[in-house]
């Protein structure tokens, strides 16, 4: 019977079902792009260096002279590495100064930082080609050098023809082994632009008068151990020098957790513009269920007269209301689930639909249709038959 009145009213069907489609179309597109968006971000913090901490030289209350005793050391970065062992994956130091280099036939200021080995793991560096400088270069103190890819692409032209060059650095030649990116920009935030050269520390040190290691890094091992070994990074560092030196050490942990809440609150307000979407469309439902009503009395009256009970005449009106909700929803996720296809394919982003979410979309549509539907049912069924056979 629920079929039945339904498919008598095609259009009105339609347009009420046509409601609906959109609304779980539209939860369906926001709860992909909100975790998309989410993931995208966490993904890209992450890419800057898992489970990092980076600590550098704050403040004291000394003279300028006195302070360079104070300042981050190499002998610090070798400090953690004994003393954190194999709790953490690596730990890594950065000087930075600058020299004046002709590119493109104009002189420029080119930011040269020196680091070592680990450094290529801590930052979490993609290789474009050649290599990256490896221990004996460090130790060695060999004149080598490497580029970040634009440098490389407006020094040389590309990334494989300034493998081998021999380029200036501070009126030294250094021979170019590889050239590099980070796998998630900083935009010139970090020690690392654009356009940086990257020398070995040992070899740094002969252009800079003071040793001054800013910042230092450190991966560690395991999640759950970045905010204890941050504060032993602090506490390595403090014991190393005077009393009264300050030392910063932050990790990435508050920057994921911020990021994190503010990827929550994002999809809780996409969420609930959705859920007003389909109460809008459960409105929709309730308002033609009623009009329905009104024009069935009579035949409300005929079952009634014949036998049915309230409990049959309220069924079948519960029928009806979830007959439109699920089959709105069933093509709604469908429709969802084929522009967020669209959308993947046309911005080249992995756009996952969860199994979760479509069922518990298709859930709401259950709930919505029942929760619609039950006044309509419920005044149909409280019809007086006599009252309803009088109806025209």
């Amino acid at each position: 019977f629920s079929y039945l009145a339904l498919r008598a009213n095609k259009v009105r069907t339609l347009l009420t079902a046509l409601g609906l489609v959109i609304g779980y179309a539209s939860v369906i597109l926001v709860v992909t792009i909100s975790l998309t968006s989410r993931d995208y971000i966490l993904e890209q913090i992450r890419g800057i260096g898992s489970n990092m901490i980076f600590a550098y030289y704050e403040a004291g209350d000394l003279t300028s002279t006195a302070v360079d005793a104070d300042f981050v050391k190499m002998g610090d970065v070798e400090a953690v590495r004994e003393q954190l062992g194999d709790r953490i994956v690596a730990a890594t130091g950065v000087m930075t100064n600058y020299d004046r280099m002709v590119i493109a036939g104009r002189e420029e200021d080119v930011k040269v930082i020196g680091s070592d080995d680990q450094y290529l793991r801590v930052r979490n560096l993609v290789m474009v080609a050649g290599r990256f400088m490896d221990t004996s270069d460090v130790a060695l103190r060999q004149k080598v050098c490497l580029l970040t890819e634009r440098l490389a692409r407006r020094l040389y032209g590309s990334q494989s023809a300034s493998i081998g060059q021999i380029m200036k650095v501070h009126g030294l030649q250094f021979q170019v082994i590889g050239t590099f990116k980070e796998k998630t920009q900083t935009f010139g935030l970090s020690e690392l632009s654009e356009e940086t050269v990257l020398i070995p520390i040992t070899v740094i040190r002969y252009f800079t008068p003071v040793e001054r290691i800013d910042p230092m890094y450190v991966q560690v091992r395991r999640p759950e151990d970045v905010e204890p070994l941050a504060a032993m990074v602090k506490q390595v560092l403090e014991s190393r020098h005077r009393t009264g030196a300050r030392y910063k050490v932050d990790t990435l942990t508050a920057i994921l957790d911020a990021a994190k809440s503010i990827a929550l609150v994002l999809t809780i307000v996409l969420l609930l513009i959705s859920a007003i979407a389909l109460v809008i469309s459960g409105i929709g439902i309730m308002n033609i269920m009623l009009v329905s009503v009104t024009e069935r009395t009579h035949e409300i009256g005929v079952r009634k007269s014949l036998g049915a009970r309230r409990f049959d005449v309220m069924l079948q009106f519960l029928l009806e209301s979830v007959l439109m909700s699920m089959v709105g929803g069933i093509v709604g996720v469908g429709l969802g689930t084929a522009m967020t296809e669209v959308l993947s394919r046309a911005f080249d982003i992995s756009m996952r639909i969860t199994p979760f979410y479509v069922l518990l979309a298709v859930f709401v549509s259950s709930a919505v249709g029942i929760a619609s539907g039950w006044y309509p049912a419920s005044r149909a069924s409280k019809l007086d038959p006599v009252a309803a056979l009088r109806a025209e």
